[in-house]
């Protein structure tokens, strides 16, 4: 919702003082306008005496009588509209209608005869019309696509220009010189529509036009300032949809930013002013300008110039602050992105893949990973296509990609700005560039060895076909990936290697590299069949049960120094076949296959980060010589204090990006800027919406992790009550857990409040918090993780859905587990950098906070008040507050405005309506999700979200003696007052019946009549009306593309002043007293008989 004040002025100034003749002025917003006016003034000199008039089509014309005679005629207009987001297809067309040509109903035909008069003849007119029959109008193509590509017809032939001479130019002319004003070419498409039998009528007002706040990555990117003019349209009669406006300029449906003036049959009619003078000499000035008055936060701006650079100013205090503190704090994220132009496919919702091999996804990372290393100007960073997480029911593991480098400037690799020309690979070049690393690392080339793809294998696929399959590609049951395998197998020369390993290990008391000869029941080395790298599918269950140990390094007692890339060259010893007898085979290799014309060279699981560089050095000087396309696959270096690191990986819905770690807020920002620039370059956004225009964001969370650049640094093990301290604040702060989260929230959600899930829970926690408490700096590492692990989990016991995750802080059973990470997993993904950049500079606040003036190990029992107060914003805004103040106490002095744009876009506003010094709001609540028992379907057993029941807040404003009670369906809405003139509660009720639900014996709540009932007159004044769907019945199939359309989804379920009868019965009341600030209407047996039909 935008608020504008739009001013026009037209003055005439003449050389002596004339007669002025009556005049009338056209210059009122009519009534079919979309736009909301809020005030609007017209003020004429000279004196004259003024009479407001509807024409017979209920223009308002205001005529205007001047008695003296004047030197100037000056007409101003001042108005201030509200622009709210409107789809200018949402209409209802009758059956008969549909489908293009159609008739008029026969009632109608004697109103629309003057609006379907084709009196112009002029042969080039004819002559679009016969293009437009045999080229535009295809068998029973719908009304609304012929109007559409009709109008697109005239914007693609007819050249905008601005023309000042008075009148409208002919049909004939505006084609034959393929230009002309928007009067003209909306002249032209009127008559073109009445040829084609359709009622059309001119139609002269204001345009509005606000300039983006970014310039879209598609389409014209607009004007590039705020603009208003006069501007001219066609409107067309459709039965049922009424009069729908086509403006030929633009080619487009007007929409909200089109404001009707005048309409009528022809342009002389609805002429701006129309009127004469005495004969004189005139000179015209003319101004219009429009300006922005109110502004709700919006995804693409989300705060007012000037608030965000103030709050800039607060970031380096922080910083100031956390190391006076010596916290050396690092914080990093995992922020996730969506495509902007696909929100429907299955890879965009709830598959972490797509079912066709997911290349679209796997370019946009590819894409991304790029572009980020280049706006972030990385150092030579290394490329790794890796695996990632594997999880049940997944045909494949998923991919994963990296993008590493070193926090000493110095290259990660040598070819990473290459610009030799590079060939297509073959398999030869696979086994060259081993047996050239073999010589580098002094090895025998002996231990190099073949890898086939298993005839066996291929025969048993062939044997389990039916008798009568004639063909493989025939098979419809057989799955479709395993399908696809086997066709490419059969097309192989199956007695080629398919890959070439070099089982390789470095050794650091001997500092060489050592290998192993792979010995197998089968004399050639087979493997696993499949669809992954060779690097994946090793056989190594045939190499029996005896291998060579490789020892980890332990991320504790990593520096952050690195060798130089010279030394990572220097091999001080060889190793040959005899030296392997008496050895077990090594289980890490190094392989190497082509794949696509490229080299793809599968990296082994490393010992060490020193290792891995050497490795990556030796073969980049291979790779040098060979000049062939490569790509690096397998293994990344391991974690170590001098590396750095960023990952792209596909995660159910979203693409998720592990963002490095930053050691300031600053840099955050930045980094955080640059990836959120980087993602809308390549077609990646962070909005998404629900079907009903509800805000979702991304539905990936936006997990924001911290710790320090090395695991013992970490402030969570150096200060051993900071944890609980944040552990505590949190609990006693519900805001924190509910206003930056997802739609998802309770106790089986992604991150669940730590008393959400067991009653227990609090009292458990509050012995550990306590010893925790108790260490003054001596707590070793792992004695957090053994306190607090088994507390900070979902009801099910996994630690990874938790509020706070510790599985990376100090783990004693895993060395991949001591990073001293703690990773906060309530953060939903926020749809503007700005947005993301104050969320990590309040918690970086807290931080100092905790460190300061750590509170007492108490925490709260919020019982029911977290399902009850804490759902609806009022109350999280309060508690937020509470949550500000206690930062001006560090001298952190954050305005609550910073935080208006998650208000907006957590709780949309529905709508509101206002009655003389009443002002009542509806917005979004927050309503948990439970998930339901398991239930056996065809596909296997699964688990249902419970998403029938959502909530509302209501707010109503200035009623300081309570004299009005305000009712939903009939029951009595149990308001609350939290200040002078406020009150408020919150509405549950069941939007929709799913398959599976708590209480499939409810009916949907369908729609929601809210009155407002007079105590004094005992009788309903006022009220609204929310639809949980389209109130015109429309199902829409795919998600919105964008905020404007959500807006505009929302919107149209509202319905202002929809109250039911005035004469209803006083609201009952529901008694509740575990949810006293809600009415909860599934508690209501039915709804009144007398709200039935509203």
């Amino acid at each position: 919702m935008t608020r504008v004040s739009l001013y026009h002025l037209t003055s005439y100034r003449f050389d002596r003082p004339v007669q002025i003749h009556p005049h009338s002025i056209r210059l009122r917003p009519a009534p079919h306008t979309r736009a909301h006016v809020h005030s609007y003034s017209l003020k004429v000199n000279p004196e004259h005496f003024l009479n407001w008039q509807q024409d017979p089509a209920g223009n308002f014309l205001a005529r205007m009588v001047f008695p003296e005679k004047s030197w100037e005629l000056r007409i101003q207009v001042d108005m201030v509209v509200e622009l709210r987001t409107v789809n200018p297809f949402d209409f209802f067309l009758e059956p008969e209608a549909n489908r293009f040509p159609f008739a008029y109903p026969e009632e109608l035909l004697d109103d629309l005869a003057i609006y379907r008069a084709a009196n112009v003849q002029e042969p080039e007119l004819d002559q679009w019309v016969e293009q437009i029959r045999k080229e535009v109008i295809k068998p029973d193509i719908s009304t609304v696509d012929i109007l559409v590509e009709i109008n697109q017809f005239v914007a693609n032939r007819v050249g905008y220009v601005i023309r000042m001479e008075p009148g409208i130019q002919s049909c004939q002319t505006t084609i034959q010189s393929g230009k002309g004003s928007c009067r003209d070419s909306s002249f032209l498409l009127m008559h073109l529509l009445r040829k084609l039998g359709l009622a059309s009528r001119f139609c002269s007002g204001y345009l509005i036009q606000l300039k983006a706040d970014e310039l879209p990555r598609k389409g014209p990117a607009g004007p590039d300032q705020d603009f208003t003019d006069l501007h001219a349209w066609a409107e067309v009669y459709l039965p049922g949809a009424g009069w729908i406006g086509l403006d030929p300029t633009s080619g487009l449906l007007t929409g909200e930013g089109h404001i009707p003036l005048f309409s009528a049959a022809e342009p002389s009619r609805a002429a701006p002013v129309s009127g004469a003078t005495d004969p004189c000499q005139s000179t015209l000035h003319f101004e219009m300008k429009v300006e922005r008055l109110q502004e709700a936060p919006r995804t693409t701006k989300p705060y007012r110039d000037g608030l965000f650079e103030g709050f800039r100013k607060i970031v380096p205090v922080i910083d100031r602050k956390l190391n006076q503190l010596d916290m050396r704090l690092t914080m990093g994220g995992e922020p996730t992105f969506v495509s902007d132009d696909d929100f429907d496919g299955p890879e965009w919702n709830f598959q972490a893949m797509a079912p066709d091999g997911d290349k679209k996804k796997r370019d946009y990372a590819e894409r991304l990973r790029s572009r980020l290393v280049h706006n972030l100007a990385l150092p030579s960073p290394l490329f790794i296509a890796g695996q990632g997480k594997w999880y049940p029911g997944e045909p494949l593991p998923r991919w994963a990609y990296f993008a590493h480098w070193r926090l000493d400037g110095q290259p990660m690799s040598l070819l990473y700005a290459d610009s030799l020309e590079r060939s297509r690979a073959t398999g030869q070049d696979a086994r060259d560039l081993l047996e050239k690393l073999c010589q580098r690392l002094k090895l025998d080339p002996a231990f190099l060895q073949p890898l086939h793809e298993d005839p066996l294998e291929l025969l048993r696929s062939e044997a389990a076909l039916p008798e009568n399959a004639k063909k493989l590609k025939d098979l419809d049951s057989f799955h479709g990936l395993e399908r696809n395998r086997v066709l490419q197998l059969l097309e192989e020369d199956l007695s080629s290697p398919r890959a070439y390993v070099l089982p390789l290990a470095y050794e650091p008391e001997s500092q060489r590299w050592s290998s192993s000869v792979w010995k197998t029941r089968r004399s050639q080395l087979f493997l696993h069949p499949g669809d992954s790298p060779a690097g994946l599918r090793l056989p190594l269950g045939s190499l029996g049960d005896g291998f060579r140990s490789v020892y980890l390094e332990d991320p504790t007692e990593l520096t952050a120094h690195l060798p130089d890339p010279e030394h990572l060259l220097k091999v001080h010893k060889g190793y040959s076949l005899k030296d392997d007898r008496k050895r077990d085979p090594l289980r890490v290799a190094l392989v190497v296959e082509e794949r696509n014309e490229k080299l793809h060279i599968f990296l082994p699981p490393p010992s060490s980060v020193f290792s891995h560089l050497s490795l990556i050095a030796h073969l980049e000087s291979c790779l040098k010589d060979m000049a062939v396309e490569y790509v690096w696959e397998g293994h990344p270096p391991p974690m170590h204090p001098g590396l750095s690191h960023l990952s792209i990986t596909p995660d159910p819905g979203v693409l998720e990006v592990n963002l490095q770690p930053s050691e300031t807020l600053e840099e955050s920002a930045r980094i955080t800027q640059v990836l959120y620039r980087s993602a809308k370059e390549e077609g990646l956004t962070t909005q998404k919406f629900m079907i009903d225009g509800r805000p979702a964001a991304t539905g990936g969370g936006n997990h924001i992790t911290l710790g320090a650049r090395s695991t013992l640094e970490s402030p969570f093990l150096r200060f051993p009550s900071l944890l609980p301290s944040l552990i505590v604040y949190w609990q006693k702060h519900p805001a924190l857990s509910y206003l930056f989260s997802g739609l998802f929230i309770g106790p089986t959600s992604q991150a669940p409040r730590i008393d959400e899930a067991r009653i227990d829970t609090l009292y458990d926690l509050e012995l550990a918090l306590k010893k925790l408490y108790s260490y003054e700096g001596d707590c070793p590492p792992y004695m957090i993780d053994r306190l607090l692990r088994h507390h900070l989990t979902d009801l099910t016991g996994n630690t990874h859905r938790a509020e706070f995750c510790i599985d990376k802080l100090y783990d004693p059973g895993s060395l991949g587990g001591r990073r001293g990470l703690l990773e906060m997993r309530a953060f939903e993904m926020p749809p503007h950098w700005k947005m993301s950049a104050v969320q990590q500079a309040l918690i970086g606040a807290i931080l100092c906070l905790m460190r300061k003036h750590p509170p007492e190990p108490k925490l709260v029992r919020w019982g029911l008040d977290l399902r009850d107060r804490f759902m609806i914003p009022h109350y999280i805004q309060q508690d937020l507050q509470e949550v500000l103040d206690d930062l001006k106490s560090i001298d952190l002095d954050f305005s609550m405005e910073l935080f208006e744009p998650f208000f907006e876009f957590r709780f949309p506003v529905y709508g509101e309506v206002h009655y003389p010094g009443i002002r009542i709001e509806l917005r979004m609540g927050l309503e948990p999700w439970n998930v339901l028992g398991e239930e056996a379907h065809t596909g296997g057993t699964s688990r249902a979200v419970d998403s029938a029941t959502e909530r509302m807040q209501i707010s109503v404003e200035g009623d300081p003696a309570e004299r009005y009670e305000l009712a939903c369906n009939g029951q009595r809405v149990p308001l609350k007052k939290v200040s002078p003139d406020k009150r408020v509660a919150g509405v549950r009720y069941k939007a929709w019946n799913p398959a599976s639900t708590m209480h499939p014996h409810i009916k949907p709540h369908n729609p929601l009549v809210f009155s407002l009932f007079d105590t004094y007159n005992e009788r309903y004044v006022t009220g609204c009306t929310y639809h949980v769907a389209h109130p015109g019945g429309r199902s829409y199939d795919t998600l919105p593309v964008n905020a404007l359309e959500a807006e505009s989804r929302r919107i149209n379920r509202f319905q202002a002043g929809d109250f039911g009868s005035s004469s209803a019965p006083a609201p009952a009341g529901i008694s509740n007293p575990e949810f006293p600030c809600t009415l909860d209407l599934r508690l209501a047996a039915e709804l009144p008989e007398q709200l039935s039909d509203s």
